[in-house]
């Protein structure tokens, strides 16, 4: 599935390394989504809560009625811990990793294909969105 398929498809995101620091990418990232339309899910061990929703430690700590319903895994982490990610995202049943700029594993990527994810790497989900209008 390409890009905008996915962006037009899906609207439930977990981001996985969200900070609370305004200043930070996945920051600025989640407050779009939300005005953008997408429900999001924040997943970050050291912090409890971020722009007003409550953050899980991990993808497996959501609860099952929530977890259930995420689509697209965004990814704002190191790349040698994409692969445990990438696990995550196969257990809890999402649609779409998505590794955010500056970030790929090309063997996690892999691993999700095979398990019938589809697999964005190196892109912003943010500009990737605005890009859609133009």
């Amino acid at each position: 599935m390409d890009i905008a398929s996915i962006l037009t498809k899906y609207k439930h995101v977990a981001i996985v390394g969200i900070s609370d620091k305004r200043d930070r990418p996945s920051h600025a990232v989640a407050r779009y989504l939300i005005h953008a339309g997408f429900t999001i899910y924040p997943v970050n061990p050291s912090i409890s809560s971020v722009l007003g929703h409550e953050c899980w430690p991990s993808l497996s700590a959501i609860p099952a009625e929530k977890r259930s319903l995420i689509e697209i895994v965004d990814i704002f982490r190191k790349p040698r811990e994409v692969p445990e990610i990438v696990d995550e995202a196969i257990a809890i049943g999402a649609k779409v990793v998505w590794m955010q700029l500056g970030i790929t594993n090309e063997a996690a990527a892999e691993k999700a294909r095979k398990a019938g994810l589809d697999v964005v790497q190196n892109r912003c989900i943010s500009v990737e969105h605005l890009h859609l209008d133009s």
